[in-house]
């Protein structure tokens, strides 16, 4: 069946990047355009991101589930499906903010006050998700089926920025999950991604969040090593 490791691994990613964002767009001066600039692009690139992994979810998890999980999918999905309606309007409302803010710098508050509402509903639906979608994959969904929901995501992401995107994941994530995942990659990535993935990651995080080595998320509950909301 799945092995569902991997949905951890791009929640860090998200966790860390939009958990960040907010006070990124904050920092930069009024009418300083080459950093709004800087920001503008990897606010645009991660909430790219976001829409290929939900459009995923939408496309194969939640019909997977809806025919095989019975009353254990019927009792999660609908709130599922309103979250991920609840993050496209918080996220379309950064991206009606973003083209101004990145051309001149100014009325950047507005821009961070939506990222912070964006990343409320984001970190509600993750928790969410991890808690209840993720042991129901287990159990219905098997391991062809999850590798479609993966190779949906990579499908759509541009090929120039694919292994940025990895680095991103590969930042926080864990070993033995990035040595999976790249086993079902071609044999070119495979031997490439390890080590150009991780340099493109910290070079873009140098440039955006004036280090290479940008704080840590924490791990979520439930994740593989760490305790369930019921252990707590």
């Amino acid at each position: 069946m799945a092995d569902v490791r991997d949905m951890y691994m791009a929640h860090r990613m998200i966790r860390r990047e939009f958990g960040l964002l907010p006070q990124r767009v904050r920092e930069v001066e009024p009418n300083d355009t080459r950093r709004s600039e800087v920001v503008g692009a990897h606010t645009e690139l991660v909430c790219g991101f976001l829409h290929f992994h939900h459009e995923g979810e939408d496309l194969i998890l939640w019909p997977l589930l809806q025919g095989r999980g019975g009353e254990e999918a019927e009792a999660v999905l609908p709130r599922m499906e309103e979250q991920h309606h609840a993050i496209e309007a918080a996220g379309n409302e950064v991206l009606r903010l973003l083209p101004e803010w990145r051309s001149t710098g100014r009325s950047g508050h507005e821009l961070a006050e939506a990222l912070d509402r964006l990343l409320a509903v984001l970190l509600e639906h993750m928790a969410m998700e991890e808690e209840q979608i993720l042991p129901l994959a287990e159990k219905y969904v098997t391991a062809a089926e999850w590798k479609q929901l993966g190779e949906h995501s990579m499908k759509e992401v541009p090929k120039k920025v694919l292994p940025l995107a990895f680095g991103m994941a590969m930042y926080e994530g864990n070993p033995e999950v990035i040595k999976a995942v790249l086993a079902e990659a071609p044999l070119p990535a495979r031997l490439i991604l390890p080590f150009l993935a991780p340099r493109l990651y910290a070079k873009h995080a140098k440039r955006v969040h004036g280090t290479a080595t940008p704080p840590r998320g924490t791990a979520a509950l439930g994740e593989p090593g760490q305790p369930s909301r019921a252990e707590m």
